[in-house]
């Protein structure tokens, strides 16, 4: 097996601390940990697409997502970092007092357009035709999809597994928790677990998609990694558990519930959850696990993204 190459952006391997909360103990992984201006889960799979855009003499990137979105500012931060420009298609509207990850994209020299709702449905075939565009000018364009969730970028958590195998060593850990937006980080963990056999169930709460559809990508993915780069293993779908209904407000928003647990946790810890994925993660790992005393079995990915939380600071200072 020849793990593809990329380039060492991230601080690895990350950390796994075992935490109080509420008087119970559970383990977290750290990938909030990897590195301050481009931390979550985010930069392992941009290691290995800007090591492709840069083999493919690229000098733009091209990527997109939500005008919050942790991906597109660890995109523009990571790209600045090798000598790549960026473009972001964001699902949102500009601000004169831009704040959170829209503050640092720009600051980071990201170009930006803003798409309304029912644009961003085809930002895929904006990108691209842009792209067309770029390449007759002599411009080389190197496009990342929604969340860098494609067979190459998901190579970031097949490998992730490998290094919490090592980690554990003995511990028998049943399986691993993590919020789910575009599906790579479920899908490169359920690849990995399998390729590295280590017997692990991977919850996935979706926050952007509906239960079947993020599915489906998940198994998409999974099935197109192993066809792609010819992996000996084999995925069942009953080691992929979605916990479903944890995201009803809206990717974007959050409800005050959610909120007063992660105050909670915040001033018990001192780690921080943001509102568009770990936020709702935790509660169902709260609700799943932590309060059904298996927390010392299941472990909670923290993926990042905690500078959303600055969006929303209002909310979250209405929680104290």
């Amino acid at each position: 097996m020849k793990i593809p190459n990329k380039i060492k952006l991230a601080n690895l391997p990350t950390l796994i601390e075992l935490l109080s909360f509420k008087g119970k103990k559970f383990l977290v992984k750290r990938d909030d940990y990897t590195g301050t201006d481009f931390s979550g889960n985010k930069i392992r799979k941009l290691e290995h697409l800007l090591y492709d855009a840069k083999k493919k003499k690229a000098d733009t990137i091209f990527t997109c997502g939500g005008e919050q979105s942790n991906h597109c500012r660890a995109t523009a931060s990571a790209a600045a970092r090798v000598g790549l420009k960026t473009k972001l298609f964001l699902w949102g509207k500009d601000s004169d007092s831009a704040d959170g990850n829209l503050f640092l994209s720009k600051m980071y020299g990201a170009d930006i357009s803003f798409l309304n709702k029912q644009n961003y449905a085809d930002v895929n075939e904006i990108m691209f035709e842009e792209e067309e565009s770029l390449d007759k000018t002599g411009r080389k364009v190197y496009v990342i999809p929604e969340g860098g969730s494609t067979t190459l970028g998901i190579w970031g958590y097949i490998s992730f597994i490998n290094e919490l195998k090592k980690q554990l060593g003995s511990n028998k850990v049943k399986g691993i928790i993590s919020a789910a937006g575009t599906g790579g980080t479920t899908a490169g963990m359920l690849v990995g677990a399998a390729l590295f056999k280590m017997k692990l169930k991977i919850f996935a709460v979706n926050v952007l998609y509906d239960e079947k559809e993020i599915k489906d990508k998940i198994l998409h993915l999974t099935e197109g990694v192993i066809l792609d780069y010819k992996l000996n293993c084999k995925i069942s779908e009953s080691d992929l558990e979605i916990i479903d209904g944890y995201s009803n407000e809206g990717y974007k928003n959050i409800g005050k519930e959610k909120l007063d647990l992660i105050t909670d946790l915040s001033q018990e810890t001192g780690m921080l959850l943001d509102p568009a994925y770990t936020g709702k993660a935790f509660a169902a790992y709260n609700d799943y696990f932590i309060k059904k005393n298996k927390s010392d079995q299941i472990i909670f990915l923290h993926t990042g993204g905690m500078i959303g939380a600055f969006s929303k600071r209002k909310k979250y200072l209405d929680s104290l």
